[in-house]
C-alpha cells in the first residue's frame, strides 16, 4: 500500500506541571518536578482532507544537556526551542510522506539547532514530537492504528536518512511487526531510592503506593529491574549489594540491567567496575541476571575507543551518544551491541533501527539488540505512544517509572475519565480517584493501544494546560550554554 502524502499545517505546544511523590537521582540531579509538553498538530491530505494529532513528553532536565553550569529552565528553553525550530521546517517543508517530511528536515533542523548550541539529542526531541503527531493525526483520518500503519508502512519508511540500509527491504520487515499482548515493565531503582520499608521510617508519604524496592516488588510482581551506577566504583558495587539482598529473595527468576548514565570516563573504568562485580560473592545471582549495560561512558568519550573486549563478556548498548540516526553504525564498529529505544530521540529512528538490527544479526546470529527505555512518561499519551513504539520494534520488555514516581495521571477528571474507559486493561482507579498505569505480574497490558492513531484515542484537555511559554534568549558565549557536538 503506497504512503498518503499530506502536509503540516500547524502545530502548537501546550504544558502542565508535573510534582513527583518521589524524588529521583540520575547521574548529577535530583528531580522533584518539571513540565510536560503536549503537542497538538493539524495536518492536511493530499485529497483536502484535514485532522489533528498530539503527541506528548516530559521536559526532563540534565538529561539531554548535562551542563552544570544550565540551570532547570535553561534546560527547559532548550527543548522548547527545538520544538519551535523543528515546526518552522516542517510547515516549510511541503507536501510528501510522513517519513520523506521528516526525512528532509532531520538534517537541516539538527544544523540549525548546533548553530545555536543545542546538541543533538536536543535536535531529536523537537523532530520527535512534532513526527508522533502527525504520526497520530493520520491514523485518526485514516481510523487505522499505528500498527497497521507501520506494517502496510503507510508511513512511507526508506533508506534515505540511513545509507547503510541501501537496498534493505522495509517493506518485508514492517509487515512483520506485531504489537504483543502484554510487555513486561522493568522497574529503576534510582540512586536515592529507599531499598526495604525499614529505610522509609520516619519519612513515609503512606499514600497508597510503594515506597521502597521491596513494596514496589510486592505491589507490582515485577522480574526485570534497571539498577543506576554513580561512577563510583567500590560504593556503586557496595550499592548493587545492597539491591541484590533485596532482589534475590524472590523464588523466580530475575532480570536485570545496569544503567551508567555516563558516569565512568572511560572503558577501563568500566571494565574494573564488571571485575568487582564478578569478584563479590553477594552480586553471583545479580552478576548472572544481568542483561546489558546502558552507556556508562561519558558521550565526549563513548564514541572515541573501542569497548570490544567488555562487550564480548557483557552487551553494552548507546543511549545519550545516540544523537542522530547515523550513529548505530559507528557504535557498533567500536563494539557496541545494542542502542536504546526512547520515543524522544525519534519514531523512525527506532524502525530504522530495528532494520539494522535485523540485516547485522543475519551476519551475527544473536549478536545485536535494542532496549526500551524511557522512565519518565506519564499516563495518558506520552506513556501509551511510548509502549506502542516498544511493542512494535519488538521488545518483551519496558523501563517504566512515570507511575511510581507520579501519583497517577495528572489531568482534569473528565480527561481521566476518557482515557480510563478507553483503556480499562491499561489503568485502574485509585482511591484518591486518579487513574494509574496497572501491572500485574510484572506485565502492561496493550490490547487498548489498538486504536485509530498512535496509541492515543481520547483527545487531552487542552483548554485546561498553559500555552508553552516562548524560549528565553539564548545565553551569550562563555554564560553556560554548552556547546554541540558534532553530527556523527
Amino acid at each position: 500500500m503506497s504512503a498518503p502524502k499530506l502536509q503540516l499545517l500547524a502545530a502548537d505546544f501546550f504544558e502542565r506541571p508535573v510534582k513527583l511523590r518521589l524524588p529521583f537521582r540520575f547521574g548529577m540531579v535530583t528531580l522533584t518536578e518539571a513540565p510536560q509538553v503536549f503537542v497538538r498538530a493539524r495536518i492536511k491530505l493530499a485529497d483536502g482532507r484535514e485532522g489533528e494529532g498530539v503527541a506528548a513528553e516530559m521536559l526532563a532536565p540534565k538529561w539531554f544537556d548535562k551542563s552544570p553550569a544550565l540551570s532547570n529552565e535553561d534546560n527547559f528553553d532548550q527543548l522548547r526551542r527545538s520544538l519551535a525550530l523543528a515546526r518552522a521546517r516542517m510547515i516549510s517543508a511541503g507536501t510528501d510522506t510522513p517519513f520523506a517530511l521528516s526525512a528532509a528536515v532531520d538534517g537541516p533542523h539538527h544544523e540549525a539547532c548546533a548553530t545555536l548550541g543545542l546538541n543533538g539529542l536536543i535536535a531529536s526531541f523537537g523532530l520527535a514530537l512534532i513526527d508522533r503527531a502527525i504520526i497520530d493525526a493520520l491514523g485518526r483520518l485514516a481510523n487505522v492504528s499505528v500498527f497497521a500503519l507501520v506494517r502496510d508502512n503507510r508511513l512511507g519508511l526508506d533508506a534515505t536518512t540511513a545509507h547503510d540500509l541501501a537496498g534493505f527491504e522495509f517493506d518485508r520487515l514492517l509487515a512483520g511487526l506485531k504489537p504483543a499482548p502484554t510487555i513486561q515493565a522493568r522497574h529503576t531503582v534510582g540512586l536515592v531510592d529507599a531499598l526495604t520499608r525499614a529505610e522509609t521510617e520516619g519519612k513515609r508519604l503512606d499514600d497508597g503506593l510503594p515506597e521502597s524496592l521491596e513494596e514496589v516488588i510486592a505491589t507490582y510482581g515485577h522480574r526485570y529491574f534497571k539498577l543506576k551506577v554513580a561512577g563510583a566504583i567500590e560504593d556503586d558495587v557496595h550499592r548493587l549489594a545492597d539491591i541484590a539482598s533485596v532482589l534475590d529473595r524472590a523464588a523466580e527468576k530475575y532480570f536485570v540491567t545496569l544503567d551508567g548514565n555516563e558516569q565512568y570516563r572511560d572503558i577501563g573504568q568500566v571494565t574494573e567496575l564488571w571485575r568487582r562485580i564478578c569478584d563479590v560473592k553477594r552480586l553471583l545471582r545479580l552478576r548472572s541476571s544481568v542483561l546489558f549495560v546502558e552507556q556508562p561512558i561519558t558521550r565526549d568519550h563513548a564514541l572515541s575507543e573501542s569497548v570490544l573486549a567488555l562487550s564480548d563478556q557483557m552487551p553494552i548498548e548507546i543511549d545519550e551518544s545516540d544523537d542522530d540516526v547515523r550513529v548505530f553504525p559507528r557504535a557498533r564498529m567500536l563494539g557496541y551491541r545494542g542502542i536504546s529505544t526512547k520515543s524522544c530521540k525519534g519514531f523512525y529512528r527506532a524502525l530504522i533501527n530495528r532494520a539494522r538490527i535485523a540485516q547485522w544479526n543475519a551476519e551475527e546470529p544473536g549478536r545485536y539488540f535494542m532496549s526500551a527505555e524511557d522512565l519518565t512518561t506519564q499516563a495518558g499519551v506520552a506513556v501509551q505512544q511510548d509502549l506502542a513504539l516498544a511493542t512494535l520494534i519488538g521488545a518483551t520488555h519496558v523501563e517504566r517509572n512515570g507511575h511510581h514516581y507520579v501519583d497517577g495521571m495528572t489531568a482534569p477528571p473528565a480527561e481521566q475519565d476518557a482515557f480510563l474507559a478507553r483503556h480499562p486493561e491499561l489503568y485502574h482507579r485509585a482511591a484518591n480517584g486518579r487513574p494509574r498505569l496497572t501491572i500485574r505480574g510484572g506485565a502492561i497490558e496493550l490490547g487498548s493501544l489498538e486504536t485509530p492513531g498512535l496509541g492515543v484515542g481520547p483527545w487531552p484537555d487542552f483548554d485546561a494546560m498553559q500555552k508553552s511559554p516562548l524560549p528565553r534568549p539564548l545565553p551569550q558565549a562563555g554564560e553556560g550554554v554548552s556547546l554541540a557536538q558534532p553530527r556523527a
